[in-house]
């Protein structure tokens, strides 16, 4: 009896055998499973790094052209108005109609104000406004006539102007006091 009692004193059920030893261990795998998934992330990281410089350049060189092209379609529709100050300029010279001079180099202004408005150019109206420092700038004040055109806008020295109504140039105005 005394070896059937040592035997159940050194007895645990709950133990595990020695054959868990013979199987492979789960952190070891775990830990090459981890390693791979960290290597396809690098990889995946890897590529979007690469994707992403490639856009950059790509979007800087598109960027770069537009640049030098954009006034490209304003430049093409002003060089009808140069053929035209062209033909002016030899007309002067042969001619001495002054009615006739007169009459053709209005057609070429008014064509040159034409093709700017087909553009979206657009000459801001100061005369007799209100001073408006958002799209005024006063060259000098002068007294006002009368009571009614105090703040006014009396003259215009430079106009100004929108493009597609924003202001892109301010009109230097003479405001009056």
């Amino acid at each position: 009896m005394d070896t059937i009692n040592e035997m159940d004193i050194n007895t645990d059920e709950n133990a595990a055998g020695t054959s868990h030893l013979n199987e492979p261990v789960e952190e070891v795998s775990e830990t090459e499973k981890l390693q791979t998934e960290l290597q396809e992330q690098k990889d995946k990281y890897l590529r979007l790094m690469a994707e992403f410089d490639n856009f950059r350049r790509r979007t800087a060189k598109e960027r770069l052209d537009l640049i030098q092209t954009a006034g490209k379609d304003v430049i093409v529709s002003l060089l009808d108005v140069l053929d035209d100050c062209d033909r002016a300029e030899k007309q002067l010279a042969t001619s001495d109609d002054i009615a006739l001079q007169k009459e053709g180099i209005q057609l070429v202004f008014n064509k040159l104000r034409s093709t700017l408005q087909a553009k979206g150019i657009k000459a801001m109206e100061s005369i007799e406004t209100d001073f408006d420092v958002e799209k005024h700038e006063a060259i000098t004040e002068i007294p006002a006539p009368t009571e009614a055109l105090k703040g006014k806008v009396m003259d215009e020295i430079v106009k100004g102007y929108y493009l597609n109504d924003k202001l892109i140039r301010f009109a230097k105005v003479v405001v009056g006091k």
